[in-house]
């Protein structure tokens, strides 16, 4: 086992959630008189929205704050649902936990929504802890989340790695002292993974699970 602990991002890593997402910050642009194209939006699927509104729109920050409320007026009773897990998600994680490794879900989305869409799809069952940010403007760091996760899961460093789909994830890792796979399903932008340093890149979800079994060679 080259792993005992796996920590997974959720949006773009274990569920497919930019349609929900980029048509609720374009509802919430939109009440600000900012008209924007679905594909440009697809950056705020994942990172803390707080920080991206400010990096992408130049915004202070309690433009953003409203942003985000802006964003949650559409997302929490419509956007939410429109996501579904990625195929392959609950064969990856069942084969992962045949092999004896301890599972977590660390993302920078509200933990309660990401429990959410777990227990409607039936993959909460698959993972030992869920953590995500605190309630409030989902600005919480990824390092403080992925800690959080390790924490509960009383996970070495030299034992666990996250599994992520964009910079955002790579940087969290390095903070925490962990090695990050990325993900080349998520959202990451064209060479975005290799840039922020991921330590190695799966193509695709059998990819993934033969690297953690170690059904073939290489190492991180």
């Amino acid at each position: 086992m080259r792993y005992k602990t796996v920590l997974f991002d959720f949006d773009g890593t274990v569920f497919d959630t930019v349609e929900g997402i980029t048509k609720s910050i374009q509802y919430a642009l939109a009440l600000h008189g900012r008209q924007e194209p679905l594909d440009r939006l697809r950056c705020f699927a994942g990172p803390p929205l707080v920080d991206k509104f400010m990096e992408v729109y130049g915004v202070t920050r309690a433009q953003a704050e409203q942003l985000v409320v802006d964003f949650r007026a559409r997302y929490v009773p419509v956007g939410v649902y429109e996501s579904k897990p990625f195929a392959g998600i609950d064969t990856l994680l069942g084969s992962l936990r045949a092999a004896g490794m301890v599972l977590g879900v660390a993302t920078s989305k509200p933990q309660a929504m990401a429990e959410l869409l777990l227990e409607r799809s039936g993959l909460k069952a698959c993972f030992d802890v869920i953590v995500g940010s605190t309630p409030g403007l989902n600005n919480e760091k990824k390092w403080q989340i992925v800690t959080r996760a390790m924490e509960l899961c009383s996970a070495e460093p030299g034992q666990t790695v996250l599994v992520g789909d964009t910079m955002y994830d790579v940087a969290g890792a390095k903070r925490c002292g962990i090695p990050c796979i990325g993900v080349r399903w998520g959202y990451a932008a064209p060479d975005e993974l290799e840039t922020a340093g991921a330590d190695w890149i799966a193509e695709t979800m059998d990819d993934l699970r033969s690297y953690l079994c170690q059904d073939r060679p290489g190492t991180i």
